[in-house]
């Protein structure tokens, strides 16, 4: 089991959720986050004065499945996220985690069943 962590912009969410789901992949838990990376933010003006905002918004979705769909789940979110055929600075990044255990509370299935539909 592995515990998939991407982060993405908050406009590319519904193309990556169809993607998913196209593969089967269908749980997942986001957030609104914000942070910074090679882009470095940028510089707006706002009542004629200049600031630099640093921490740009972006979405983490965390996304526990089994070891079967790894390589599904992240070749859907890299097609579904980046922006044009070449990508952009800023289109986000995926970490792959590994996961000791997963409990559903409802049945107490454990591992992979917990998991899976």
């Amino acid at each position: 089991m592995k515990m998939i962590v991407a982060i993405i912009r908050p406009e590319k969410l519904e193309a990556v959720q169809r993607a998913l789901n196209e593969r089967d992949v269908y749980l997942m838990t986001v957030t609104d986050v914000r942070g910074c990376g090679r882009q470095r933010g940028f510089t707006e003006v706002y009542r004629g004065t200049e600031f630099q905002v640093r921490l740009l918004p972006k979405l983490k979705l965390e996304i526990g499945v089994n070891d079967a769909f790894v390589e599904a789940t992240i070749e859907a979110i890299v097609h579904a996220a980046r922006s044009g055929d070449t990508g952009q600075i800023g289109d986000g990044k995926i970490f792959v985690l590994a996961m000791d255990d997963c409990v559903r509370i409802r049945t107490g299935e454990r591992g992979g069943q917990a998991i899976g539909p």
